[in-house]
């Protein structure tokens, strides 16, 4: 993968995904608190299923360093793009279902989600597509170490980045709602 290639790829992920929290209504997380809305259900159950839930977030991360970051891509061969292309493919299907479930296991119940379920939302996407970027780096060639500024940084932007998001869910609804009354 060329190396512009896959910043503007995790550039164009990080756009896409930074305000996605506060433009759905419906979970990415399975959360080990009660959210308002959701039906009672034995607090250890739900400690149980945020725990497998994060486990296997890890296992997504892992996976897609090891898949994207150990593909080989020769640059004339079609045959090794396609299969880099069916790994990137994969782990992104993989990616959607894994964040899709939380949000599917109450789809016939209005359950509200609080602005701090929708800050560590953000947060785990943050270092979903950071993952993704490390991967794509690997794979380009010797990733390079980073210190807590680079961290401090790319969350800064990222922060920016959902600030769209942050509007439209806070912002610009309730000003148009006050207008209309």
């Amino acid at each position: 993968m060329d190396q512009s290639l896959a910043v503007w790829v995790v550039i164009l992920l990080a756009f896409g995904t930074a305000s996605l929290p506060f433009l759905l209504q419906r979970h990415l997380l399975a959360l080990p608190w009660a959210q308002p809305g959701e039906p009672a259900r034995p607090a250890l159950l739900r400690v149980l299923e945020s725990i497998v839930f994060f486990a296997l977030l890890a296992g997504w991360c892992l996976l897609a360093l090891d898949l994207i970051g150990g593909a080989l891509i020769i640059g004339a061969d079609a045959a090794s793009a396609a299969l880099f292309l069916g790994k990137l493919l994969a782990v992104a299907i993989g990616a959607v279902l894994l964040l899709s479930y939380p949000g599917w296991r109450f789809r016939r119940v209005a359950v509200e989600k609080p602005f701090l379920a929708r800050l560590i939302e953000v947060l785990v996407l943050y270092l979903m597509v950071g993952t993704l970027g490390f991967a794509f780096e690997a794979n380009i060639g010797n990733p390079f170490q980073q210190g807590w500024e680079f961290y401090a940084i790319t969350l800064s932007l990222y922060l920016v980045l959902a600030y769209p998001g942050f509007v439209l869910r806070y912002l610009l609804r309730r000003h148009h709602a006050g207008r209309k009354a």
